[in-house]
């Protein structure tokens, strides 16, 4: 046999070099426990899910994941289990609550001031929590403590991070992005995703297709612009899988946070119009979710449009629920906190509810959909419409930190204006924002909320 030969039939991947991400082996304890809140017959199994994860990682770990993604599709459902959760537009419509916010969206030069306080709001709230992504609360609050930002109320700064500090830290702060060390915005996941649903409008008009979006993604950013669920859809989408078969197949994280950061710009252009926007934010969030994945998005982007013309936060709450099934978890999760909140319940118990039941020491809880989704509902009414108090207590409270700050940004922007916003969280971003998208790069913030109101206006 020639060498030639031998080669080709020794040819595997090299599985060391493969990110976690990209290897379903690599996180069956989060695909067990995903099945399991989906209400799956999967409790007699959890020592083998444990056991094929622990095994070498190379073909033969991938091979018996194989077997165990095959025998999932199989799982029936617990008896009893209490949660109406279908994916499909239709289905989702169908089991909606009916409430309906009333309020016209704005226009003129009122309209121009919200759509800025939008884009102005999610990068600030972005920047915000972007040095902390991935810290965990037993960390955060000693550092915020000892750097005199407990309760959070500015940006972390470079002049926080000494040597004899970051020694004491398990979590890196090198290297990170300082509101008083930058030029612009930095690129960021949660900023790209808002400036890319712009372009995709801007190629493939309002009435895009998920098919569109897989399209888009391939075409304009990286692989690695891509984590966890997006990670995995934008692999699928290379290896032919396509919506909504990408959201699925192999897919651990397919109820993570990743299209809940996705759904911002939906908003923005249906000021006013929370169903369009949820059903914009359904088109794009079935290419890599399912489930409440695909509710964060849709509650998001209904909060944001519900918010251009209300001022009242927990109609503009209900708004956002109102277009997701009312027997789902986020659902439940994000009620529980807004009936607190009405009820009276003070702030501290209200978070230590969250704390209570999600680990931020465990990916899943860290990274899921509902956990960070109820976050932003509790920074949303407890911030009391104070941009600065609101976002700070997103990113406070830990778990995904830009992201939450990000969408709370995006809500309190649009609801009151850039004027609402104090000029120092706005002057650290130079009115500039980098991006990883290809053609695009670093952008100017006006050009942006321009390109907007003309998508509006479509």
């Amino acid at each position: 046999m020639s060498l030639y030969s031998e080669a080709r039939r020794a040819v595997c991947p090299d599985y060391a070099a493969l990110h976690p991400w990209q290897k379903y082996g690599s996180d069956l304890e989060t695909e067990y426990r995903q099945c399991l809140e989906e209400g799956l017959d999967i409790e007699q199994y959890q020592a083998l899910f444990s056991a094929v994860q622990a095994m070498p990682d190379d073909g033969y770990r991938e091979e018996a994941a194989d077997v165990l993604y095959r025998m999932i599709g199989e799982l029936p459902a617990v008896d009893g289990y209490p949660y109406e959760e279908p994916s499909d537009y239709a289905g989702i419509a169908a089991c909606r609550d009916g409430f309906a916010l009333s309020g016209e969206g704005p226009d003129g030069e009122k309209l121009r001031d919200q759509i800025a306080g939008a884009w102005y709001g999610r990068i600030a709230g972005c920047l915000l929590g972007k040095p902390l992504e991935g810290i965990r609360r037993e960390e955060l609050l000693p550092f915020l403590k000892e750097t005199g930002n407990w309760p959070m109320h500015r940006y972390v700064l470079s002049t926080d991070i000494t040597e004899e500090r970051q020694g004491r830290y398990q979590y890196s702060f090198w290297a990170k992005a300082y509101a008083d060390a930058i030029s612009e915005a930095p690129a960021d996941d949660d900023t790209n995703y808002t400036v890319l649903y712009q372009q995709i409008i801007e190629k493939y008009s309002k009435d895009f297709t998920p098919r569109d979006v897989a399209e888009a993604w391939l075409a304009m950013q990286p692989k690695d612009a891509y984590c966890t669920a997006e990670r995995v859809a934008f692999l699928n989408f290379v290896n032919g899988y396509l919506p909504p078969c990408s959201a699925v197949y192999k897919n651990p994280y397919r109820e993570w946070i990743g299209a809940q950061i996705r759904g911002d710009y939906f908003g923005y252009i249906n000021p006013g119009d929370p169903e369009k926007a949820a059903e914009m934010a359904w088109r794009d969030a079935s290419v890599s979710h399912v489930k409440n994945g695909i509710y964060g998005e849709m509650f998001a982007a209904a909060m944001i449009a519900a918010a251009a013309c209300s001022k009242d936060i927990p109609a503009v709450i209900r708004s956002g629920l109102s277009q997701i099934p009312k027997k789902s978890r986020l659902y439940e999760e994000i009620m529980g906190m807004l009936c607190d909140y009405e009820a009276g319940v003070g702030k501290e118990e209200a978070f230590a509810k969250i704390l209570a039941r999600y680990d931020d020491r465990r990916g899943h809880d860290w990274c899921h959909t509902i956990s960070n989704a109820r976050i932003v509902a509790g920074a949303l009414l407890y911030g009391g419409g104070d941009f600065a108090k609101s976002i700070c207590m997103a990113v406070e409270t830990g778990f995904d930190t830009d992201c939450n700050g990000a969408t709370v940004g995006s809500v309190l922007g649009i609801m009151n204006g850039l004027g609402s916003i104090p000029d120092c969280w706005t002057k650290p971003l130079h009115d500039k924002l980098d991006t990883a998208i290809f053609g695009v790069g670093t952008v100017e913030i006006p050009a942006l909320i321009e390109t907007t109101l003309r998508h509006i206006g479509q």
